[in-house]
This record gives structure tokens, sequence and C-alpha cells, in this order.
């Protein structure tokens, strides 16, 4: 069982933007698309390769207060044509995806 702490957050999933590498990558990666794309448009993509992420969700990674599934993370680079290992930080090269569309 998770201990919870006064404000009901899990220490789990206590996250803070320096410990959100997703993040802010998901937002560089809209941004290196041209168009760019926004939030909006980038759940509209994810929805049709069968990723109900909306909006409210995606700003929330964005701004560190929501963790990311490792399939949507891989959803994410496949849609944002970056890899995966770029999202997680693992890389400062965006690269490209296999099968990734720009």
């Amino acid at each position: 069982m998770l201990n919870g702490n006064i404000a009901g957050e899990h220490n789990l999933y206590n996250l803070r933007m320096d410990r959100n590498i997703v993040g802010p990558r998901v937002r560089l990666g809209r941004s290196l698309l041209s168009p760019p794309l926004t939030q909006n448009e980038l759940a509209v993509r994810l929805q049709l390769q069968g990723l109900g992420l909306a909006q409210p969700a995606i700003s929330k990674v964005e701004l560190g207060r929501r963790p990311v599934l490792d399939l949507e993370v891989v959803c994410l680079a496949r849609t944002l044509g970056v890899s995966c290992a770029w999202l997680l930080g693992e890389t400062d090269s965006p690269g490209r995806s296999v099968g990734g569309k720009r």
C-alpha cells in the first residue's frame, strides 16, 4: 500500500518538473513539427492511433502533473516523429522513430 501525504498525493507519484523528462520533450516535439502541432491537434492524432489522450491530459503531461504510461510514450514518439529514447531523455537527438509521421 502506498503512503499518501497530507495533500493526498502518493509519494510514488509526487511529481515535480525536475523529475518529469517526457513532458517538456512532448512540448518541444510538438514545436519541432512543421507546422507545429497544438495540444488539440496532437490529441486528435493520438486518437486516430487508438490512444485516448485528450488535450487536458496532454497539458498535464507537459506541465509534469501527470505521469506517462509506457504505451503512451511509444504512441507519442510515433505521432511526434521522434524516438522513445529522446522522449525519455536518453539522447539529445530527437531522431525519428520507425514508422514515425512528420
